[in-house]
């Protein structure tokens, strides 16, 4: 007896399945009151996508100088990688790619379009996913622009924002928007 004493091993218990009356009594009260607490499945974490770059000082300084109609450009390091995210006053890339560019519509205002092409090639990059909803979220007067991103994918309404559907155009019509270019007209 100076040895150790051994645990005995347990029996795995094998799963029991509750009796039928009872699985219709649970599916029952579920359906009148709800999961418990205990059951209640976790909701998915909502994402605030283009919140950290709308709060960044860079970003910020981006969006002013695309509304003025300036260069600026500044870089973004997400894991191991490098994202160089620029603007020359028309147009707003995404390591080299045109992501945004604007038109002129009239002399004061100008109007935003997202090239789809770009916009499905980074959908997978989450800096880019939260640049598209920065850019769109920065102008208030583009109002709510229908953009989501769901499943790594970007939707317009209720559709994926495809590259080139057939009968549209490659370009993404977002809105109009004032820009503070100064004015060409002399006091």
């Amino acid at each position: 007896m100076s040895g150790t004493p051994e645990k005995a091993t347990r029996k795995p218990k094998p799963k029991r399945e509750p009796p039928p009356d009872m699985t219709e009594s649970i599916r029952y009260s579920r359906i009148m009151y709800g999961r418990t607490t205990t059951e209640l499945r976790m909701l998915p974490k909502r994402v605030d996508y283009g919140g950290s770059y709308l709060r960044h000082p860079k970003f910020q300084n981006l969006a002013a100088a695309f509304r003025k109609g300036t260069a600026a450009q500044f870089d973004i390091t997400a894991g191991d990688t490098v994202y160089t995210i620029a603007t020359d006053g028309t147009s707003i890339s995404f390591q080299g790619r045109t992501l945004f560019y604007t038109r002129s519509q009239n002399r004061y205002e100008n109007n935003l379009f997202l090239d789809r092409e770009a916009a499905v090639q980074f959908q997978d990059l989450e800096p880019a996913v939260h640049l598209v909803f920065a850019v769109v979220r920065s102008f208030p007067e583009l109002g709510d622009a229908a953009i989501r991103y769901q499943y790594h994918k970007f939707f317009h309404g209720d559709e994926t924002l495809e590259a080139a559907p057939a009968g549209l155009s490659a370009n993404l019509l977002l809105g109009s928007f004032r820009n503070a270019r100064p004015s060409d007209r002399i006091r």
